[in-house]
């Protein structure tokens, strides 16, 4: 027992920091807003996938998180822990029931990033005002569509190699 959690654990840490290292280090600025466009979503979604639904939205919270902690954008920290929390656990529920359907991969990751795209848009709104929100639609969605398409090739290629975590606990099987 003490063995699963602490693979789990380290499972979801590992994530978290590849999830960081996709959003922080492959960006592409967006100058309607003043942020950037990323590939961290494939990764999130990716994370999802080997980890279930609640440790997937771990790593993809605390990864988006500390991208924007480290890239300076300290007012973004709150609105993307919570944004990518939810939109990995959308996609967690969605693939729940067979993780490895592709199709249900694919629902699930177009619905959690609807959501990213409509919760960032509100947030943006507040935090920017309606014109730079509705600029930055485009890119988030750009974003979004090619984190899934990416995720989907990465799944296809992975086919029966990716261990779901939260079903099997043991990442050497």
């Amino acid at each position: 027992m003490e063995d699963k959690k602490t693979k789990t654990l380290v499972m979801t840490a590992l994530m978290a920091a590849i999830v960081f290292v996709a959003t922080y280090l492959i960006k592409i600025p967006n100058p309607a807003t003043g942020g950037y466009s990323h590939m961290g979503d494939c990764m999130i979604f990716l994370a999802v996938l080997m980890l279930g639904r609640k440790n997937g939205a771990i790593a993809a919270a605390l990864g988006g998180a500390l991208s924007d902690l480290l890239a300076g954008a300290a007012v973004w920290i709150l609105p993307t822990l919570v944004i990518k929390y939810i939109m990995a656990y959308i996609m967690g529920t969605v693939i729940k029931s067979n993780p490895q359907a592709h199709k249900l991969q694919l629902a699930g990751s177009i619905i959690g990033g609807i959501f990213q795209i409509i919760a960032y848009t509100l947030v943006k709104i507040v935090m920017l005002g309606i014109a730079p929100a509705v600029a930055s639609i485009p890119n988030v969605t750009i974003q979004t569509t090619v984190g899934v398409v990416i995720f989907m090739v990465l799944s296809g290629v992975l086919s029966g190699r990716i261990v779901n975590l939260a079903e099997r606990g043991d990442a050497a099987k």
